[in-house]
C-alpha cells in the first residue's frame, strides 16, 4: 500500500520542563494549541530520542535523527550541510565550519551568540570585511542568514580533528575558555588557524554590534542516504535556516524557499503553510518537512512570554492553516527536534513528544499534545528510523 501523503511539523526546541510561573506546566501544556491537540487526539502519541548521548546536542544531529539518518556513519557537522544549502562547492581537502557572528563584552564574556540577531545587511558587510582583512587562498568566509555564516579552510593541512563548544551553550562565559581545541596531532594546524582568525576578527569587527566570530561544528562533505530513494517518495523541506535546508538537500529532499522566512519570530508562517499546501495538493509531493526555527531562538533567550506566543503562532498560523486546507485525508506529524528548557536556555537530551495522525488508523487514548501526555501514547519510545518508517514505509 502506498504511504499516506504526510506533512511533518517540527518546532525546533519547542519541548521544555515544568515552569513555576505556569503553575508547573510546560509551555506546550499551557499554550493554546488546538491543532496540535487534534493531531494527538485523532492519532497516536509517543516519544523520540533524537540526541543520543554519544553525539553533540546540536540541531543537525537532532534533525538527522528525526529524518532517520545513521548518526554513526552519516553525521558530518553543520558546516558542510549549510554549505550544501547555499550551493557552495567544496573540495575533498576543504573543511567547512559554521561561524556565528557574536557579541563579546569588554571583559571577553560572550553576551550574545547571535550578535543581537544581527540584520542581514550588517551580517553581509561583516563577512565582506572579514574576507577583505583575513581571507586568503586558504581562508574564505561566506555569508549565510543573519548571524549564521560559514568559514571554509582550504588545504590538506586542515583537519576535522577539532573539539569545539557550542556558542548557544556558553553565553555569559569567557570566550577564551571555549576556543577550538585539537583532538589529535592532525588538528594542530586547524586549531591554531581558527584561534588566529578569532583574534583577528575581534580587531576587524571592533566597535560593531557583532564584534567577534565563533567557528564550530566543522566537517567535510560525506555520503548521506536519500530519504526519497529509501522510501520511494517525493519529499521536500521548508525551512528558513541553512542547516535544515542543507540536511534536507543532502538527504534527497527538495528545498522549497519561502519569501519572508527569517528563522525568527517575524517569520512568514502563512507563507510556509501555503508552500506546504501547494507541495502536497498541487506539486505531487508525498512528504513535506516543515521546520520552524523561532521556537529555538526564543528558548535560548529564556523568553517565556515569547515562547508561548511562538508556539501558539505555529499552531494557529501554520499547522491549523495546513490542516484546514488539506483535510483529514492527509497524515500529520508534530514534534520538536530537541528540548530547550527556558530555565537553562540550552539543548537537552530528553526524548521529545511525538504525535502522528494517519487516516483510518485507530487513535490511542491521548487527548492533547505535550511532553507528559505523549509518554502515555501507544507509539512508545521511537529511535533511529522508527518515525520515518512509520510515516513512509
Amino acid at each position: 500500500m502506498k504511504p499516506f501523503k504526510t506533512v511533518l511539523f517540527l518546532g525546533d526546541g519547542m519541548a521544555d520542563e515544568p515552569i513555576k510561573q505556569l503553575d508547573m506546566k510546560t509551555p506546550l501544556q499551557y499554550a493554546d494549541t488546538p491543532a496540535m491537540d487534534a493531531i494527538a487526539r485523532l492519532g497516536r502519541s509517543g516519544t523520540m530520542l533524537t540526541l543520543p548521548r554519544e553525539f553533540p546536542t546540536s540541531s543537525d544531529v537532532a534533525n538527522m535523527s528525526v529524518l532517520g539518518g545513521d548518526l554513526a556513519t552519516e553525521l558530518c557537522g553543520r558546516g558542510p550541510l549549510e554549505a550544501a544549502s547555499r550551493g557552495i562547492q567544496t573540495g575533498s581537502d576543504d573543511v567547512v565550519f559554521r561561524v556565528n557572528l557574536i557579541t563579546v563584552d569588554e571583559d571577553g564574556i560572550l553576551r550574545d551568540f547571535s550578535g543581537g540577531h544581527i540584520a542581514q545587511k550588517d551580517a553581509e558587510e561583516s563577512i565582506r570585511l572579514l574576507n577583505e582583512k583575513l581571507g586568503s587562498e586558504k581562508v574564505t568566509f561566506y555569508p549565510g542568514v543573519s548571524y549564521r555564516n560559514l568559514l571554509v579552510l582550504h588545504g590538506k593541512e586542515f583537519s576535522v580533528e577539532i573539539s569545539y563548544d557550542k556558542p548557544d551553550d556558553n553565553q555569559g562565559r569567557p570566550v577564551d575558555k571555549h576556543l577550538p581545541r585539537t583532538k589529535s596531532e592532525a588538528g594542530i594546524v586547524t586549531a591554531e588557524t581558527l584561534r588566529n582568525l578569532i583574534a583577528g576578527a575581534a580587531e576587524v569587527l571592533k566597535g560593531r554590534q557583532a564584534n567577534g566570530i565563533w567557528p564550530w561544528s566543522g566537517g567535510k562533505a560525506g555520503a548521506i542516504h536519500s530519504v526519497s530513494e529509501r522510501y520511494g517518495a517525493k519529499c521536500a523541506v521548508i525551512s528558513a535556516v541553512d542547516v535544515i535546508n542543507g540536511l534536507g538537500r543532502c538527504m534527497g529532499l527538495d528545498v522549497i524557499r519561502v519569501p519572508g522566512a527569517t528563522g525568527y519570530i517575524d517569520t512568514n508562517y502563512e507563507g510556509k503553510a501555503d508552500a506546504a499546501i501547494r507541495a502536497i495538493r498541487d506539486d505531487g509531493y508525498d512528504f513535506v518537512y516543515v521546520h520552524l526555527e523561532a521556537t529555538d531562538e526564543v528558548s535560548h533567550a529564556k523568553d517565556l512570554e515569547m515562547k508561548l506566543k511562538v508556539i501558539e503562532d505555529l499552531d494557529r498560523r501554520l499547522i491549523a492553516r495546513v490542516m484546514d486546507a488539506l483535510g483529514p485525508g492527509v497524515a500529520y506529524c508534530v514534534l520538536p527536534d530537541h528540548p530547550v528548557p527556558l530555565a537553562i536556555g540550552k539543548h537537552t537530551r530528553t526524548p521529545v513528544p511525538v504525535a502522528v495522525y494517519q487516516p483510518g488508523v485507530e487513535p490511542d487514548h491521548v487527548e492533547v499534545y505535550d511532553e507528559q501526555s505523549a509518554r502515555r501514547g501507544s507509539l512508545g519510545r521511537l529511535f533511529g528510523s522508527d518515525l520515518m518508517d512509520l510515516l513512509l514505509k
